[in-house]
């Protein structure tokens, strides 16, 4: 425990006098190199968390959870029917097709993944029916296509335009093979907040892409959707044995690298980061052995009246972790209330300065992420109070035994 005396001697170490103002200086250094570090760390680790959940919602409101494609043989309604067995995790199925497809609207040209569902699918995928800015999914029938904001922007299109669509299939011609191209219209426009997939995905009724693509029964696959997509390892090897003649992959497996990277760059990000929370901590060292030089005589009057070597050091100790403390405790409000705020941080920013913080096509998303996690923050309070807390134990072990007789041998 420490006593009263202790805490009034340490509290009074706090405010150095005037002729101490080097002293001053390194304290007021130590504070805001441990605050800054502290606050830092919390709006990287939340912003990262933030790209890392948002991106996982959107794929996971976007893609199929699991999807079953066929080698040789076709996926019938028999197949699925299987799946009745696990109907408690799954949400539910749909038969679609992927291919890839080059969209012209006059002198513009670009390629694109066309994506086809039957339209009480398609209707299920709650990213695109809530993300409907034109339009309506009601009609999305035959000779019509769904398209992202980002494309229509880019080629100039708006609902009811006509565009030419080419896919990969070929027709046989007296002039040679010539692609297949069908003309559609644009019944709605979608945003899902993902710029990536805005500019590049497009939607076709079944009909549709079974004609321009000339599909066969082995172009077809079965995407499901679960309930808990995050626990889609365990179901996915149920649908494995379920299915064991096809290829079974999930949306892990398709952004496994991706999100390994992510966990790699927050890592070394928070190893990073915490260095200035040491850096700091060497202040403390410092204001505290300058202290310790400046304090010699009052140390070797306490150690006379009577004072223990316990209670100087406790004195010393309890001076560098306070200010560690508040440090701390500064850092982590300006790092929860930065993170909260970020998005309008940004803008802010953004519309001050003219330049582009947060660009989309880079970062696939609309607005600044942000995840503020109480598990991150206890953590990073944990150890810059840990760090401190070592850094304040050598200058207090170092005041403890200084020799009083010594001391006052020369003042």
């Amino acid at each position: 425990m420490i006593s009263k005396i202790e805490r009034i001697i340490a509290f009074r170490y706090l405010k150095p006098k005037k002729k101490e103002g080097f002293l001053k200086v390194i304290s007021i250094f130590s504070f805001t190199g441990i605050a800054l570090g502290v606050a830092i760390l919390i709006i990287v680790m939340s912003v990262m968390n933030g790209f890392r959940t948002e991106l996982i919602n959107k794929i996971l409101g976007f893609n199929p959870h699991i999807i079953v494609k066929s080698y040789d043989i076709k996926i019938n309604k028999d197949d699925v029917n299987k799946l009745n067995v696990l109907k408690e995790k799954i949400l539910r199925t749909a038969f679609t097709f992927s291919g890839q497809g080059i969209l012209i609207n006059r002198e513009n040209t670009t390629g694109v993944l066309v994506r086809s569902y039957l339209q009480n699918d398609i209707d299920k995928i709650d990213l695109i029916r809530r993300g409907i800015i034109d339009g309506s999914l009601d009609l999305f029938n035959k000779n019509t296509i769904s398209i992202g904001k980002e494309l229509a922007i880019s080629l100039d299109l708006v609902v009811g335009d006509e565009i030419t669509l080419m896919s990969t299939s070929n027709l046989q011609t007296p002039f040679g093979n010539l692609p297949l191209q069908e003309k559609f219209t644009i019944s709605s426009i979608f945003s899902t907040g993902l710029a990536e997939f805005d500019q590049n995905v497009i939607f076709m009724p079944f009909q549709n892409a079974n004609s321009l693509f000339e599909l066969s029964d082995m172009d077809i696959d079965l995407e499901i959707f679960l309930k808990r997509p995050e626990k889609v390892e365990f179901t996915k090897e149920g649908v494995k044995k379920i299915f064991s003649d096809y290829y079974v992959y999930s949306w892990a497996d398709l952004n496994k690298s991706f999100f390994s990277a992510l966990k790699i760059e927050r890592n070394v990000m928070f190893i990073i980061l915490t260095l200035i929370i040491i850096v700091a901590a060497f202040n403390i060292i410092s204001g505290l052995t300058i202290l310790v030089k400046n304090k010699t005589k009052e140390i070797a009057i306490l150690r006379t009246l009577g004072v223990s070597k316990r209670s100087i050091a406790k004195i010393f100790f309890l001076t560098g972790f306070t200010i560690g403390l508040l440090a701390t405790i500064t850092g982590v409000t300006f790092g929860i209330l930065f993170s909260y705020y970020i998005e309008e941080i940004r803008v802010l920013i953004t519309s001050i300065f003219n330049i582009r913080l947060f660009p989309e096509e880079i970062y696939f998303l609309s607005q600044m992420p942000s995840e503020i996690n109480l598990g991150y923050i206890s953590i990073i309070s944990f150890f810059s109070l840990l760090i401190t807390f070592l850094a304040t134990i050598f200058p207090s072990l170092a005041a403890a035994k200084l020799d009083p007789i010594k001391a006052l041998k020369y003042e």
